[in-house]
């Protein structure tokens, strides 16, 4: 891992298994705010891979994430974030002072084909859009 740069906000992503919802919002997060904030996901019980349908989803918004393997959420992951961002993992994220949670209501698309990824996928640009208006809103002069 990276040494933390403090001029960039931190976000984590968490779901269960880290193989669709986390995924591709670290992915938009990526694609849509660069190297203005620092990006990292993780799952409570990490699934082998990335839901295929996930990765196709994607693939057709132009952003290839086949690369991605899901990872175990730790509690140093957590700590070195200004944003906890979860997605239907309950309480397995652990919580610290002075970082912000926030708690984003999504379809798991978990067995789901790539018809019905799609609109998840969709409303995961939409809040990561949000977020990244609010912790780093222009780029850098």
């Amino acid at each position: 891992m990276s040494a933390r740069q403090p001029d960039r906000p931190s976000v984590l992503f968490v779901c269960v298994h880290n193989a669709g919802r986390s995924q591709m919002a670290a992915a938009w997060l990526t694609h849509l705010a660069g190297d203005r904030v620092e990006v990292r996901s993780a799952g409570s019980a990490p699934a082998d891979q990335v839901n295929p349908a996930v990765i196709e989803a994607m693939r057709e918004a132009g952003i290839d994430i086949s690369a991605e393997t899901p990872k175990i959420l730790t509690v140093e992951a957590v700590q070195e974030s200004d944003v906890c961002v979860t997605m239907g993992c309950g309480d397995a994220c652990p919580v610290f002072p002075g970082k912000r949670y926030l708690d984003w209501k999504l379809d798991d698309p978990a067995g789901q084909g790539v018809a019905a990824v799609r609109p998840i996928r969709d409303e995961i640009r939409s809040l990561v859009a949000g977020l990244i208006a609010e912790i780093a809103p222009y780029p850098p002069r």
